[in-house]
């Protein structure tokens, strides 16, 4: 049986559409007409289309789609009439985030777009490109660095910084810093700074400096048969040398450490004092010696101490042996002091005020004869010799 319908389907046309007819002619089905509202990458149109499916309106404009692409809703979606569809075609975009290269795909049609469905914070960043520029099909390379706030402590202040610097390093030097050759930073100057973070500067420094301190010079007596015994006259003057110490100190934040020496030279020799001891006369007065501990005695300021005289006896002989000739001079225990290695105890019952090693040579020698007048040479059992006998 044959069915005529050209009329009635001239009268459908074009709302509906006859789609095929049933094996063995024994009949057919129609289509409606569907108004769609279409829209890719923002630009919309409307298309009239007989499509079952998303897909199938999609094929019908020739509009293809990948696997970065966004299509709304998806391809296997039935079709209805006023439905609304949407593409967006996926971007290549090679982004560079506070330094770290990385390769993306984004549906934004704008560097504004494609940030936001980044989730990258834009906010008061660094962008190398406008945020409204297009992103073309072919995608874009964009570089961007995050503001991030930092404080900064150095030199005994803290200073907050807002940085884009992808570096410790490089916020340090948005603070107005400078970094010295053997600065330390925390963190490293290579990390990353994070916001609301903290980086310390500490200040090291390695300087070089000479220290200069005398060489004692030593003492060369000769017996003079000539010279009546107790009687010594100095040939020649000693003098102390000089030694440089070459060293380096390393501060931190101002800090110095310990010294290290590099290097120590004698820049000038000690001359050895040349002294003459008389040995002539018999019976020169003898101590009472005897053994024990030295006893001390004596005030004043620096001087020489007195060489020779007072009585024939040889007190720089003395002062030799017991201090070094030096008139400041304390024993380890700090128990004695000055040129005769008085005791405090000692000292004041001759007179003297305040210690023995704070006073001058001449009043140590005067009390040192006052104590040899009352006890001989008793006080100084080990170098009273010296002064008997040079």
């Amino acid at each position: 049986m044959t069915i005529h319908l050209a009329g009635r389907v001239r009268r459908l046309v074009p709302q509906t559409l006859v789609v095929a007819v049933l094996a063995g002619g024994a009949g057919a089905y129609v289509v409606a007409e569907k108004t769609v509202r279409l829209s890719v990458d923002g630009r919309v149109q409307t298309v009239h289309t007989f499509a079952a499916d998303v897909e199938g309106v999609l094929r019908q404009q020739h509009i293809g789609v990948g696997g970065h692409d966004l299509v709304a809703p998806e391809p296997g979606r039935t079709l209805h009439n006023g439905d609304a569809v949407a593409v967006r075609y996926g971007r290549p975009l090679t982004l560079t985030l506070d330094g770290r290269q990385r390769q993306v795909w984004t549906t934004g049609t704008t560097v504004a777009d494609a940030l936001r469905q980044l989730g990258v914070r834009a906010d008061g960043a660094f962008v190398d490109a406008s945020r409204g520029a297009a992103i073309g099909r072919r995608g874009l390379e964009l570089s961007v660095r995050t503001q991030r706030r930092l404080t900064v402590v150095a030199d005994g202040r803290a200073r907050i910084v807002r940085t884009h610097a992808v570096t410790v390093g490089g916020a340090v030097a948005d603070a107005g810093l400078f970094l010295g050759p053997e600065d330390t930073l925390s963190p490293a100057v290579g990390a990353f700074p994070p916001d609301g973070g903290t980086a310390t500067v500490v200040r090291v420094r390695t300087s070089e400096a000479v220290r200069r301190e005398p060489v004692p010079y030593r003492v060369v007596r000769h017996h003079d048969a000539h010279l009546a015994r107790g009687t010594t006259v100095v040939d020649v003057e000693g003098r102390d040398g000089v030694r440089e110490i070459h060293y380096t100190v390393r501060t931190v934040d101002g800090v110095p450490g310990p010294a290290h020496v590099l290097s120590t030279e004698v820049t000038r020799e000690p001359v050895a004092e040349v002294v003459r001891v008389g040995t002539y006369s018999a019976g020169a007065s003898t101590g009472r010696g005897g053994p024990g501990r030295r006893e001390p005695a004596a005030p004043g300021r620096q001087e020489p101490p007195v060489r020779g005289g007072g009585g024939g006896l040889d007190w720089h002989g003395l002062a030799q042996c017991e201090s070094g000739g030096r008139v400041n001079a304390v024993d380890p225990s700090g128990r004695y002091g000055g040129l005769y290695q008085f005791d405090t105890q000692t000292w004041r019952s001759l007179g003297g005020r305040g210690r023995p090693q704070d006073a001058s040579a001449a009043e140590q020698t005067l009390r040192a004869q006052r104590l040899y007048a009352s006890r001989g040479a008793a006080p100084w059992p080990v170098c009273g010799r010296h002064l008997l006998h040079g």
